[in-house]
């Protein structure tokens, strides 16, 4: 199906096309909430562990020396812990909300944290630019698909910083996001790989 609104996407005009793909996310968007709903912060915990888990054992991970991570919100793959682990043997850098969009910035520990949009705990500090020394970028999204597409939650906050990094790309999100083709366009980019709790997705 999904396939099928994709290539009729194609045949439309311009303007009714970008309506078409914008409606097609955003019904995704809210049956992934709904999903959402139906697991406990319990199972979410034990499949965020069970991902990061695999994820540190990554060929890519384990020779990076800089990694652009994030600091997850309640309802993303939870990488708090992660992050406390892991940023005095790698620099790590979180993004950080700045009118439309995301600036990075070093995480130094706890301690640099503060209150930032969304609620969201960020690190303050000087941007960090130097994006060609990211070698490594794990990214969060509301869904990934077999090709490697993303689909976020509509504010283009990564689409405008992708571009910009040099790095090997994993996109990771739960199992239940995960989908085999998701509205893609052509100014998205897609991941190098997926992850999900359950191993491999692209």
């Amino acid at each position: 199906k999904s396939w099928k609104q994709k290539n009729l996407s194609q045949l439309l005009p311009n303007k009714v096309q970008k309506t078409f793909m914008k409606e097609l996310k955003k019904q995704l968007r809210k049956q992934i909430a709904q999903e959402k709903k139906s697991q406990s912060t319990i199972q979410l915990t034990k499949h965020s562990i069970a991902l990061l888990d695999q994820l540190e054992q990554h060929p890519h991970f384990i020779v990076a020396k800089t990694v652009l991570l994030y600091h997850s919100l309640p309802d993303e793959v939870q990488t708090h812990a992660f992050v406390e682990k892991w940023y005095q043997a790698k620099k790590i850098l979180l993004p950080v909300v700045v009118g439309d969009r995301l600036e990075l910035r070093h995480y130094t520990g706890k301690g640099c944290l503060q209150e930032g949009a969304f609620h969201i705990e960020e690190p303050s500090g000087e941007a960090f630019t130097d994006y060609k020394t990211i070698e490594l970028s794990i990214i969060p999204g509301v869904s990934f698909d077999k090709a490697g597409n993303r689909l976020g939650r509509g504010k283009g906050y990564y689409d405008k910083l992708l571009p910009f990094l040099q790095s090997y790309n994993i996109g990771i999100c739960y199992q239940f996001q995960a989908r085999e083709t998701i509205p893609a366009e052509p100014f998205d980019q897609a991941m190098d790989e997926v992850w999900t709790e359950a191993g491999r997705w692209h």
